[in-house]
């Protein structure tokens, strides 16, 4: 009776068989079993779309199939289909180290059997199960060993803290930190040339937390930016160390209306000698009213510095968002002439008691 071979390459030895070189084709069978215990092997698939048929090899060693990780290299420049008969048996390591954004599947040579396919990008490895569960569609069973790259996981959760480790969370432009629902709750924008950044600082009782602009630049401002008409709110009691008004410094000899926009300064300077007497408009700007940027109860208060030649000019009108308003004057009377060779400063507090709805007050002061 003949020796017959397992899927994978073993010769079953008849008995009586090979006499004189039975140790010969005993040591062979273990090393083949060897090869399919633990071995490794590389092969190359490079090339076009194409399918590369792993054999069996009966009673020698080397065969591919008979190994239990097989790296898949080469440059690919088309779909790849790696093939095993359809009575092999075993698991396999596999590793897809080719070059090229082209799918490789793994599966038998026939029959409809489940396969395994590494996509354009996977390079990496898999541990499939080759099972050879029927006769004519046996499957090839991908074992998941959980995840083998932290971006395969699309939904992580932490069983602990994340320490960091001394190193940094890089976050791309335009992403950041989202609550439990989803929703956003700190967007992160980025500079390419950043040298400037907040440095946030905890602190023990009795100590402020602080909110610090820091960086590469010896002096660096801390920009607060609300959205269309939305202002900055400091909730509480407030202490201020230091503070600056905008200026807006223009050489306009004032006349006519002058529109004062309340979210571009909080003090005008006309450095030129006015032309005549001129109307005072507050708005907010250009596309927005003072109405729309105020809340009932709330109050503002701007300077509107004109200078004056040999021509006493003044303020013959004031209005709010176009329409007139008669201020309460410093005094108890309007103004009714400027200061000849100085520098008049209209001071205008406004409150708004109701909707569209504002009381004035205003001051006149000489600076010569």
């Amino acid at each position: 009776m003949a020796s017959t071979y397992t899927p994978l390459g073993v010769e079953l030895q008849a008995t009586g068989e090979n006499a004189g070189t039975w140790g010969t084709k005993t040591n062979t069978n273990l090393q083949i079993i060897e090869q399919i215990s633990g071995g490794f092997i590389q092969q190359s698939i490079a090339g076009g779309a194409q399918t590369t048929t792993l054999s069996v090899s009966d009673g020698s060693t080397g065969a591919v199939l008979s190994h239990r990780m097989i790296e898949f290299t080469g440059s690919i420049t088309g779909n790849q289909v790696v093939t095993i008969p359809l009575d092999v048996q075993t698991f396999y390591f596999l590793r897809n180290s080719t070059s090229g954004a082209y799918t490789v599947q793994f599966k038998y040579v026939s029959g409809s059997g489940d396969s395994f396919t590494f996509s354009a990008t996977n390079k990496s490895d898999a541990l499939v199960f080759a099972s050879a569960s029927d006769g004519t569609n046996p499957n090839i069973v991908t074992i998941n060993t959980g995840i083998k790259e932290v971006s395969e996981d699309t939904t992580p959760q932490l069983g602990g803290d994340l320490d960091t480790n001394d190193h940094n969370i890089k976050i791309d432009d335009a992403h950041g930190i989202q609550d439990e629902n989803g929703n956003e709750q700190i967007v992160f924008q980025t500079t390419a040339s950043a040298v400037n950044q907040i440095d946030v600082t905890n602190a023990a009782t009795g100590n402020a937390p602080d909110i610090a602009a820091t960086g590469g630049d010896t002096n660096v401002d801390l920009n607060f930016t609300p959205k269309g008409t939305g202002r900055v709110t400091f909730n509480g009691g407030g202490a201020i160390k230091n503070l600056t008004e905008k200026c807006t410094i223009a050489a306009t000899g004032t006349t006519g209306t002058v529109n004062y926009d309340v979210k571009t300064q909080a003090v005008l300077y006309h450095t030129a000698n006015a032309a005549g007497n001129f109307t005072v408009n507050l708005r907010g700007d250009g596309s927005t009213t003072l109405n729309n940027i105020m809340d009932t109860g709330e109050s503002l208060t701007v300077a509107f510095l004109v200078t004056n030649g040999g021509t006493a000019y003044y303020q013959s009108a004031f209005q709010i968002d176009g329409s007139s308003v008669t201020p309460e004057y410093q005094g108890g009377a309007a103004p009714s002439e400027g200061n000849v060779n100085s520098v008049d400063s209209y001071t205008y507090t406004v409150v708004k008691t109701a909707d569209a709805t504002f009381t004035a007050f205003a001051s006149l002061t000489q600076y010569a």
